[in-house]
């Protein structure tokens, strides 16, 4: 046998075995093409080719049979039956015809058989029409006419050679290159013929790695296999009398004083109740214990000196077993090396490494990515006034720069959640020319030590090589907490890392690098002093909850994505909407915008209406109706008149809150009942209106003490918020004589001492029982002369379940002091009073009109 071996890099080639790798991209377009064999046999009235079931059962056994024959050409055997058959497109009747077949298939026994089969049709019906595709277009087929490289070329060739001198076997060592070993499969098969085509190769492809894989597996197979355990254990006492009394040992082997092998004589390896393979054993606690065992068995059994065991110790180590020992070390330390590598050859991106992506922050571009700009962005033009003028200066630094300015480093926006401190970042980057990065505070934090310190860095050389630029860090506080609390407790020194970095890459920003960093938290309070010091972040922005007219222009932001009624009048639906919507963050009326087109959605309407919103509103503030939760008429009537004392306290108190609406229906998780009023936009609290509050919330509990024999558990809720005003009266604001101007902040963080002694905090308790006892009289006074008025509304609440000021205007007449809500008197109070005004004007023209008709009859 002939033989040829040269080694040029690292696939191996047996003759007709050779391994290789073929990366195939397939291209498909929209053309169908059906091939022009012998007539067919039958056609549908829109000319498609129709098959048979004989025919189809024909088409599936025959390429049943080229599927499972490796040898053939593949390719070549699907394109002359599907030529022969005019097979169609994927959802040609042909098609599916086949497809049919192959789920009717008795011969698939086998379970995901049919699947498989239907998958691999599909495969082929794909390749087929590409190449049909590719012929119709003059190019290269790389499935079915695949082109040749040269250096396959050059092989093939040398192959042709090789046959023609009449060699048999060939052998070939070829190492394929690093981007072949990334494309190329672990293991392949194909079916080749030679360029006369005498000769048939059978070429299988395998990569070295592959290779080394599956013999260090095979070792490992092996050695399991062959390292079959032949040993038995035994006791001392089996020993003795199965064997030793019976003469049956030849010599004990000590192995490294803990275990002894029983060597047998020939006699007892011929016992045909000892298997030959089998080697007996037992263990030994101590050596001085088991000879003098041994010494006395053999005197008992009458065993003569010249005739007793012989014994040999040996210190001995099996070296397979040692190595499979260490095996799950070597693997560990084998994975930490690996690992390593990735996570060092990956570091030069922020997160990258061994489960990170190159880069977790988004880098915006004003003019592609974000299309939010200070016009989305309503109800806080002071903050928008500040960001602008740092988009200003990046965008014309020389004129701040020739005065002698420089730029502020950094700004933090704080306020509460739903602000819309996100939403100015992201109209930031819409406003400004400037590349914008974004990220999260919470991405710095890492379970692997420096990964965070080194996001930072990454993130602010990527900002410096792209200057002017922008950096938006949200929610900061996730590492810049104040260091040094909590160590007693476990602090996080990674997070305390990262934060150094962070001030370090903040502090080593030139005057001339135009780079901004913006962060966003609603924590301020917990961030770190040096992170807040003037050169770092400058200028701390305090975006709040908007007022009456910053709640108009939000909803003018969000109407605009609304379906209104073309004769809906826009800015007095503003109006209204933002007075019914006091201390509402955006975020909040987004939500209301959103629920009243569910609404109206829900509903079938054509348009969202007012009534919509009011109910999208109560949604917001009261939770979703429940009206699967039934109250006993003993219970409704209860909620009816607790319901019915707040809203009388809040009619007849001078400095209570304009009421809009008093509801007994069930909403949220907790409330049965609910009274809505409007407090207006105000800072400043009397000691009267604090007091008027007061009493107005424990109007509930009094009037349930007030008509029933027993009160109820309705009022927890309304005590918590008595309570809560009345320490803050006391301990805060000032407004207890006894105490004095003295401020007790309760608000320590982990100082858990009073700041006041035990006298004082006995005072303390006094002034709190006090003014909320004095609140107390006076709701029970109030209720108990207009007992007959919370009959008459608890009646009507009972009759209608929701109220509202028309009905309380009917029931008590007009309140007897003025509103102290100018938004309240100019877009409701006049509203409400619109329907009544209309219907008399209707009465008028009414008589006017029987008047004069009248006349004409006289």
């Amino acid at each position: 046998m002939n033989s040829n071996l040269s080694y040029q890099k690292g696939t191996f080639i047996i003759n007709n075995l050779k391994f290789r790798n073929n990366r195939i991209t397939n291209r498909i377009t929209n053309v169908r093409f059906n091939s022009g064999s012998p007539k067919p046999q039958k056609y549908n009235s829109r000319g498609e080719r129709e098959y048979t079931d004989e025919e189809a059962e024909q088409i599936l056994k025959t390429m049943k049979s080229i599927w499972k024959d490796q040898t053939v050409s593949q390719n070549e055997k699907i394109i002359e039956l599907f030529n022969k058959y005019e097979m169609g497109g994927l959802i040609s009747p042909t098609a599916s015809k086949i497809v049919s077949a192959i789920l009717r298939d008795p011969e698939a026994t086998v379970p995901g058989e049919k699947v498989e089969n239907v998958q691999k049709f599909h495969q082929a019906l794909m390749h087929y029409h590409m190449h049909k595709q590719m012929e119709y277009n003059n190019e290269e087929d790389p499935v079915f006419n695949p082109k040749k490289e040269d250096k396959k070329s050059k092989i093939q060739e040398e192959e042709d050679e090789d046959i023609k001198k009449g060699k048999k076997f060939g052998f070939k060592l070829e190492m394929e290159n690093d981007k072949d070993a990334k494309d190329s499969k672990p293991f392949e098969f194909r079916s080749r013929q030679s360029k006369d085509k005498k000769v048939q190769f059978l070429e299988m492809e395998l990569r070295l790695d592959t290779i080394l894989l599956w013999l260090v597996a095979g070792g490992l197979i092996t050695y399991t296999l062959l390292s079959e355990d032949f040993d038995k254990e035994i006791t001392f006492q089996e020993f003795e009398t199965s064997l030793l009394s019976k003469g049956y040992v030849d010599r004990l082997v000590v192995i490294n004083n803990e275990t002894v092998q029983v060597i047998l004589n020939d006699f007892g390896k011929n016992q045909p109740i000892h298997d030959p393979r089998v080697e007996y054993y037992f263990t030994i606690g101590s050596m001085d214990t088991f000879e003098e065992k041994l010494k006395k068995s053999q005197e008992a059994y009458g065993i003569p000196e010249e005739k007793r065991i012989p014994v040999m110790y040996i210190r001995s180590t099996n070296v397979w077993k040692s190595l499979w020992g260490i095996l799950p070390t070597v693997l560990l330390f084998g994975f930490i090396f690996w690992s390593t590598r990735k996570l060092l050859s990956n570091s030069g991106g922020i997160g990258g490494g061994l489960f990170g992506n190159k880069k977790t922050f988004k880098k915006f571009n004003a003019d592609e990515n974000v299309k939010i700009t200070f016009n989305d962005v309503a109800g806080c033009n002071e903050a928008k006034e500040e960001i602008m003028e740092f988009v200003n200066f990046l965008k014309h630094p020389q004129k701040y720069e020739r005065l002698g300015a420089k730029i502020p480093r950094g700004a933090i926006l704080n306020g509460p959640p739903g602000t819309g401190k996100t939403l100015l970042a992201k109209a930031t980057a819409g406003e400004a020319g400037v590349p914008f990065y974004s990220v999260s505070g919470s991405e710095f934090v890492e379970m692997f030590v420096g990964v965070g310190a080194s996001r930072v860095r990454d993130l602010f050389k990527t900002a410096r090589e792209n200057a002017p630029s922008i950096v938006f860090v949200d929610e900061i506080d996730a590492i810049g907490k104040s260091r040094g609390k909590g160590k007693g407790m476990g602090g996080n020194d990674e997070r305390e890392n990262t934060l150094n970095q962070l001030l370090v890459e903040m502090d080593g920003f030139k005057s001339d690098d135009h780079v901004v960093v913006f962060a966003g938290t609603n924590r301020i309070d917990v961030l770190d002093p040096a992170l807040l010091r003037p050169g770092r972040f400058d200028r701390k922005i305090y975006i709040g909850n908007p007022e009456l007219d910053g709640r108009k222009d939000i909803f003018g932001v969000h109407l605009k994505q609304i379906k209104l009624d073309s004769e809906c009048n826009i800015e007095d639906l503003k109006g209204r909407l933002a007075t019914l919507t006091p201390g509402f963050s955006g975020a909040d009326i987004a939500n209301v915008c959103n629920e009243a087109a569910l609404i109206a959605a829900r509903k079938n309407d054509e348009y969202v209406k007012l009534t919509h919103f009011e109910q999208a509103i109560e949604r917001v503030i009261g939770g979703i109706e429940r009206k699967t939760k039934l109250l006993s008429p003993e219970e409704k009537k209860v909620v009816a008149y607790h319901e019915a004392g707040h809203a009388i306290c809040g009619w007849y108190l001078e400095f209570a809150d304009p009421l809009l609406k008093v509801s007994i229906v069930p909403r949220g998780q907790g409330a049965l009942g609910y009274a809505q009023y409007l407090p207006p936009d105000i800072y400043l609290y009397t000691t009267n209106k604090l007091l008027d509050r007061m009493t107005m919330t424990l109007g509930g509990r009094v009037s349930e003490e007030l008509h029933f024999e027993s009160v109820t558990s309705g009022a927890a809720d309304d005590f918590e918020k008595v309570t809560s005003m009345a320490q803050r009266m006391v301990l805060a604001c000032g407004l207890s004589p006894k105490i004095g101007l003295i401020s007790y902040d309760m608000d320590r963080g982990n100082d858990y001492t009073k700041p006041f002694s035990d006298k004082t905090a006995s005072v303390i308790d006094e002034e709190i029982h006090r003014i909320v006892s004095e609140c107390y009289n006076r709701c029970r006074k109030l209720l108990t002369e207009k007992s007959g008025e919370v009959e008459k509304v608890a009646e009507r609440l009972l009759k209608k379940e929701v109220i509202t000021r028309e009905d309380m205007i009917e029931l008590l007449g007009k309140r007897p002091f003025p509103n102290r809500n100018d938004a309240f008197d100019k877009y409701l109070a006049s509203k409400l009073e619109e329907p009544e005004s209309k219907v008399e004007k209707k009465d008028d023209e009414k008589k006017d009109d029987d008047k004069k008709d009248d006349e004409k009859k006289d």
